[in-house]
């Protein structure tokens, strides 16, 4: 019994398959099928079913719609992209990636229309200061605005980073982190591809903060972030130390004096142990951040270069993937933190006054709508 052919444009499936960065034979596997096939198909030799039409859509992470098309999509950044490597601009986001980005804008789309209708006022803070301001300036700002002073050590950095992010949320800012796409354990985030990202708004500003990189190196992404909201900008950021991007350079200059004043930050460098490791490890503690924050100010302020730097980076992503591997964490946890907490309680208040479909608030948190009021239990909603 033969099967009916789908008539699918091989231009919008050589597009799809480049989109993957896959080449023919990673591709063919993918599907399930040889090689030869799949060039076939994208030759227009030959036509797959329906059904091989369909595993070539799900294989290749695009709708199946568009494979009927009669042309292949042109797709437009969904925000600007501030990533280089080497100081050159880099290749096209991965699928995952703007899967994300897609995911966040999603979510900051209904938090503007509910804020709205709330009645909310602009958010002062978002797009007060030029690029060109003073990074003391800006970094004094933030400080005020998230309800915390310069830090000297006296907590933990756990405890540091959720002050930080909770003042951000309390100020209006959704922080929302993750290391994978949506709730799909095998569909990772890359941290060699970006750090976290932003996405400017006047009532529901969004950082995003890529939580497949090393804890330590997370605090730097999250003020980098918040650094956009203050200055406007929305952009995704990989951390490049040799970007030149404007928005890049102002921003890394105010999380670097956020963490780290300058000032004290050189003199207490001249004091310290010459051993690096030991000097690290004193500095870290005295401002309360992490030795990767401390090496990273170093190279900013010309103190070290940027080989020990990447050195230093590298070891300290490899031992944090290795304790990574070792558990999962709570779903709940997870959950409120892929969202953001503010988000995610306005999202169950909704749901559980009967304004919005359980259905829908599943849908816009990645939970199932069964679990959404013990979610908002978690939550303390």
């Amino acid at each position: 019994m033969s099967h009916p052919q789908a008539q699918i444009n091989p231009e919008v499936l050589r597009w799809a398959r480049g989109r993957m960065g896959m080449d023919i034979g990673t591709a063919a596997i993918a599907v399930g099928v040889k090689p030869e096939q799949l060039e076939q198909w994208e030759t227009g030799g030959d036509l797959p079913t329906f059904r091989q039409a369909q595993n070539i859509a799900q294989a290749l992470h695009a709708p199946f719609g568009f494979f009927f098309l009669p042309q292949a999509p042109v797709e437009t950044p969904l925000l600007p992209d501030l990533r280089t490597v080497g100081g050159r601009p880099v290749g096209r986001p991965s699928v995952e990636l703007q899967e994300t980005v897609k995911q966040a804008l999603q979510r900051q789309a209904w938090y503007v229309e509910h804020q709205q209708e709330q009645g909310a006022a602009a958010l002062p803070f978002v797009g007060k200061f030029r690029l060109n301001a003073s990074p003391q300036v800006v970094a004094a700002d933030i400080r005020t605005v998230l309800g915390v002073e310069l830090e000297h050590g006296q907590r933990k950095w756990d405890d540091y980073q959720r002050a930080l992010i909770q003042g951000a949320e309390n100020a209006g800012v959704l922080v929302m982190r993750s290391g994978m796409v949506g709730n799909n354990t095998h569909c990772k985030l890359d941290v060699s591809e970006f750090r976290g990202f932003a996405i400017s708004s006047a009532v529901a500003p969004v950082v995003f903060i890529n939580s497949a990189d090393a804890p330590t190196a997370r605090l730097f992404t999250l003020m980098h972030e918040l650094a956009h909201i203050w200055f406007g900008s929305s952009g995704i950021s990989n951390g490049e130390t040799a970007n030149a991007h404007q928005e890049e350079v102002a921003c890394n200059a105010v999380a670097g004096e956020f963490l780290a004043p300058a000032v004290v930050f050189r003199q207490l460098w001249a004091s310290g142990e010459p051993d690096l490791r030991i000097r690290l490890a004193e500095l870290a503690q005295r401002f309360h951040v992490s030795q990767l924050v401390i090496a990273r100010r170093a190279l900013d302020l010309g103190l070290i270069d940027r080989e020990v730097y990447n050195n230093f980076y590298f070891a300290e992503l490899e031992r944090f993937r290795n304790a990574e591997s070792k558990g999962g964490g709570s779903f709940y946890r997870n959950a409120e933190s892929k969202n953001s907490k503010r988000f995610a309680k306005a999202v169950t208040a909704e749901a559980l006054s009967g304004r919005l479909l359980l259905r829908d608030a599943g849908k816009l948190l990645g939970v199932q709508p069964a679990k959404i009021r013990q979610f908002a239990e978690q939550l303390g909603a």
